[in-house]
């Protein structure tokens, strides 16, 4: 049975100096998500409602920005350990609208869409108290904390997929029907610069289709014994201000830079074969020999968009000339 390790200086260990006791939280368990949400229901403002209410108006799809995302975790009945994890996504979604008379008009409207996942998270029966200095702030700092998991949540930018008007009288797919909006928050309300959003159901609707990568976690703080090699001292002197006292010359700044080749010529996108069908070792691909002006080296392994029809042989589907 391997010997229990203690915090301290370790004997007998080339490599590690000491084992240090570091307080840090776990993941416990987490799950991916790829949601498609299909006509989510964009509240727009009042002035907006009005313009797609008065006119005939076809929407294109711009862009879709996640403002925020409200989460909680209660714990599942019936299954220890186990915690539901709800989350609300707010959605700032922009659509360019056209009535086919005069300039489009951008409208921006806020989506919303909830999501729920189980996930394990153990259990723990601890009171948690931390005196953490709060500035400005009540003396919350010494207020106990329970012990449930903290759920984390992590995305990429949304992708709008879909923009559409639906009217009172058109039949809608959709899958939000019974979660209509009734009250919007005050720090949601504030990145529609103070305008009132319309919640009124009765009335047409813009519909959008939205999709999401995200990964859910559900985290606890531990305590783990790790190894620690040494101290972590800075090794990199801190730069002082160019424009301050001019310690260091712009223009020697300048020339380390490397050349922004990729701004001028962006890359394509490459594939295994080097854009031919001919099967050589992608080794080859991009090296001197392909391009090259010399005919005479322009064989199999190198032929790829070489201009010289002397010898490229063996060359289906390459793209060289004839």
């Amino acid at each position: 049975m391997a010997e229990k390790m203690c915090p301290g200086p370790l004997s007998g260990a080339a490599s590690f100096r000491e084992a240090v006791c570091v307080h840090t939280k776990k993941v416990y368990d987490q799950c991916r998500s790829r949601d498609c949400m299909r006509d989510l229901r964009v509240y727009l403002p009042t002035e907006d409602q009005c313009f797609i209410e008065g006119n005939a108006v076809t929407v294109k799809p711009r862009c879709a920005e996640l403002l925020s995302a409200v989460m909680d975790v209660e714990p599942v009945a019936f299954r220890r350990g186990f915690y539901s994890v709800d989350i609300r996504f707010f959605y700032k979604v922009s659509v360019e609208a056209c009535t086919g008379i005069g300039c489009p008009r951008i409208l921006e409207g806020l989506a919303v869409y909830d999501k729920r996942c189980m996930l394990f998270g153990s259990e723990g029966g601890a009171h948690i108290f931390s005196s953490q200095f709060v500035a400005d702030g009540d003396d919350v700092q010494l207020a106990r904390n329970t012990n449930l998991p903290t759920a984390v949540l992590e995305t990429v930018e949304p992708i709008l997929l879909e923009a559409r008007v639906v009217y009172p009288t058109q039949p809608c797919a959709c899958a939000c029907t019974c979660g209509e909006l009734r009250e919007v928050p005050r720090a949601i309300c504030g990145c529609f610069a103070g305008r009132d959003l319309s919640l009124d159901s009765a009335s047409n609707q813009l519909r959008v289709t939205i999709g999401q990568f995200s990964i859910i976690k559900l985290e606890r703080d531990i305590q783990l014994l790790m190894p620690a090699f040494d101290i972590c001292m800075p090794e990199k002197d801190c730069c002082e201000n160019i424009g301050g006292d001019r310690s260091e010359d712009p223009c020697d700044v300048f020339s380390r830079f490397d050349f922004p080749v990729d701004e001028f010529f962006p890359p394509r996108r490459e594939s295994s074969g080097c854009g031919c069908n001919t099967s050589r070792s992608t080794s080859t691909c991009g090296t001197s020999s392909c391009g090259s002006s010399n005919a005479s080296s322009n064989t199999r392994s190198g032929s790829c968009g070489c201009g010289s029809a002397a010898s490229n042989t063996n060359r289906s589907g390459c793209g060289c000339g004839n």
